[in-house]
């Protein structure tokens, strides 16, 4: 803050002599406790221009003078009081007073830099805004000292100064433009001083109270400008929101930036007999995130990961959930949902009872049922389904699951020793380089690929003998109503009882050929007798129907195989979750018929790939987005 007093009697005069004039003083509020409503006060002493110059300077002489001891301002000090706040330079070198009027000249040359530390003013919120808070704020940089003025120039160093000359006899400080004279003067002064003392070390000599040198001479620098308003400090705005809202527009830019879709994730692929659907669970959710969830969506993610079961028919498989998983920046685990193809409108309706669609999330399907049931979700639930190429999302699924591998174990394995039960094992493989590799999925029906890399692949062949092939024939057969009742009567019967083998017709081997006598010669061929028909058990039927479907499969594969080139046959599907049968036989064909060229290969999360894929495409859909 600054302060103008005016005061009376003789000031010095510059040189040897002087005039007779008023005297005025300018203070300028410094920290400090003081009688002022600011702290301390700095004064200044400025004199008006004497008839003589100084000696040698060629031009009118500026003095420092005292404020008279019987008029001084409210809340100012002594001239000489700031000398000592500054350090306690000696009275020769500050030029105090010795007496009325009188000064004593100081033994330096006068340095212009009257130095303000911060201070927030009294009574206001903000610091005063000033070039070495912008230094101390990294908003500035440190950069040369300004050139002197041109003659003829005000301090602001090249626009023309209104103030710059005074009225003959008018006191120092009140211009016959439009300035503030000696104001102006201080002010600059000031603001100089924070610059110097900001930018540059501290000044060698002690500075002088009167800021400015002569106007003709050279030996004080001139002030620095001061800074425009666009370039002050700013307050913080203030901060009024609640921690919810601050992280819900923290989660909305991480979203933008990071492109994640919103939560829940889920890919779900919709085929002839099994939905299969797999849940992202986000384990990192934040305080923050869990208080601004909707209740819907906690409701969805409990329903889903505190049951193993949903109803009569659908499962989770727990053994398969993948843990600590990281998907698009979000760690959390992958849950592994099926159901019956058959249930598909119940889901859709429990879809609807939890409004799912006020969620805003999209839907990713895969399957012939995406394009079966689109129309449903679409009326019933409110949900759009985005669909996709299910052997696109097969193949993206595998090598996804095969790359993070399975909870530290590989996903991929095989059969070690498979024409030797006694000595038959299940082996890691290692699948970093799976290309070319002959991809059969065995899920209704069959389809068989050639894949060379994840984006070049052809549909080889297929066979409508397939998982629902065997499931259907078990239903007539036995009057079973699952796929796990099935295969467990599959595991207890003896499709020799059923199937006519080569040692029915030959009598033992084939020994021109390489066939053994065990090898089936014709599936159900012992059924066109009534007495074989009458002894044998509904398991001996279910096992010769499991038998005849896998060998067919398996039959169809290796020549594939054969005409592709390729050594690598990776058998996927449902048809062989939980079906070690199949797979075993499987593995014993190709490496027998192959003379041990063929190698086949299984892995763990047998038939949810082309969901797995599905959610993948999810990211994808939101990076376009």
């Amino acid at each position: 803050m600054l302060k103008l007093v005016g005061g009376g009697g003789g000031g010095g005069g510059g040189g040897g002599g002087g005039g007779v004039g008023q005297h005025w003083a300018c203070s300028v509020a410094g920290p400090g406790p003081g009688p002022g409503p600011g702290g301390r006060e700095a004064a200044l002493g400025v004199a008006r221009p004497g008839e003589r110059g100084e000696a040698g300077s060629g031009g009118p002489g500026w003095g420092s003078a005292g404020i008279p001891a019987s008029a001084p301002g409210p809340g100012m000090l002594p001239a000489g009081a700031a000398g000592r706040a500054r350090g306690g330079q000696s009275a020769g070198e500050r030029g105090e007073p010795v007496g009325e009027g009188e000064e004593r000249r100081a033994r330096r040359p006068p340095a212009p830099a009257l130095r303000l530390l911060n201070r927030k003013p009294q009574g206001g919120s903000g610091e005063i805004k000033t070039p070495e808070n912008d230094l101390q704020r990294g908003r500035l940089s440190r950069g040369p000292r300004a050139a002197a003025p041109a003659p003829g120039m005000g301090e602001r160093g090249g626009r023309p100064e209104p103030s710059a000359t005074h009225a003959p006899g008018a006191p120092a400080g009140t211009g016959t433009g439009t300035g503030t004279g000696a104001a102006a003067a201080a002010a600059a002064a000031a603001v100089n001083g924070l610059l110097h003392n900001g930018f540059h070390p501290p000044p060698v000599q002690p500075p002088r109270l009167c800021s400015r040198g002569p106007a003709g001479g050279g030996d004080a620098a001139p002030p620095r400008l001061p800074l425009p308003p666009e370039l002050q400090p700013q307050p913080p705005p203030p901060q009024h929101d609640s921690p919810a809202k601050k992280c819900r527009l923290r989660r909305r830019m991480d979203s933008g930036r990071k492109h994640r879709p919103p939560f829940p994730w889920f890919g779900m692929d919709i085929g002839g007999t099994l939905v299969k659907l797999v849940y992202f669970e986000p384990k990192d959710i934040t305080a923050e995130e869990e208080q601004e969830e909707v209740e819907n969506l906690k409701s969805i993610r409990k329903y889903l990961t505190s049951n193993t079961a949903y109803g009569k028919t659908g499962i989770r498989d727990v053994h398969l959930e993948l843990k600590n998983l990281t998907m698009c920046g979000r760690k959390g685990n992958l849950h592994f949902i099926r159901f019956p193809s058959c249930a598909m409108h119940r889901f859709i309706q429990m879809g609807s009872e939890k409004n799912f669609s006020s969620l805003h999330t999209t839907l990713c399907a895969t399957g012939g049922g995406a394009f079966k049931f689109e129309k449903d979700f679409r009326t019933i639930a409110d949900l759009q389904l985005h669909k996709l190429d299910e052997l696109d999302c097969l193949i993206q699924g595998l090598l996804y699951v095969d790359s993070v591998g399975f909870n530290g174990k590989p996903e991929c394995y095989y059969f070690e020793n498979p024409t030797n039960p006694e000595l038959c094992q299940k082996k890691p493989y290692c699948l970093d380089n799976p290309y070319p590799m002959l991809l059969v999925n065995m899920g209704s029906g069959v389809s068989i690929l050639a894949v060379y890399s994840k984006d070049n692949y052809k549909r080889v062949t297929g066979t409508s003998l397939g998982g629902g092939t065997f499931l259907g024939l078990c239903c007539l057969l036995t009057g079973c109503e699952t796929f796990e009742e099935a295969l467990e009567m599959a595991a207890k019967g003896d499709s020799t009882n059923v199937d006519k083998l080569v040692k029915d017709i030959y009598g033992g081997d084939y020994e021109r050929f390489g066939l053994q006598g065990s090898a089936v010669a014709s599936s159900f061929g012992n059924m066109m007798s009534k007495e074989k028909r009458d002894s044998i058990s509904k398991e001996d039927l279910a096992r010769a129907t499991l038998v005849t479907i896998t060998n067919n499969i398996g039959s169809i594969a290796r020549m594939c195989a054969l005409n592709e080139n390729i050594d690598r046959v990776v058998f996927v599907g449902n048809f062989l979750r939980i079906n070690m049968v199949s797979m075993k036989l499987l593995a014993y064909a190709m490496d027998f018929w192959s003379k041990g060229q063929l190698k086949a290969l299984f892995l763990e999360h047998e038939g949810y790939f082309g969901a797995v894929g599905a959610l993948l495409e999810l990211f994808k859909v939101a990076d376009d987005q």
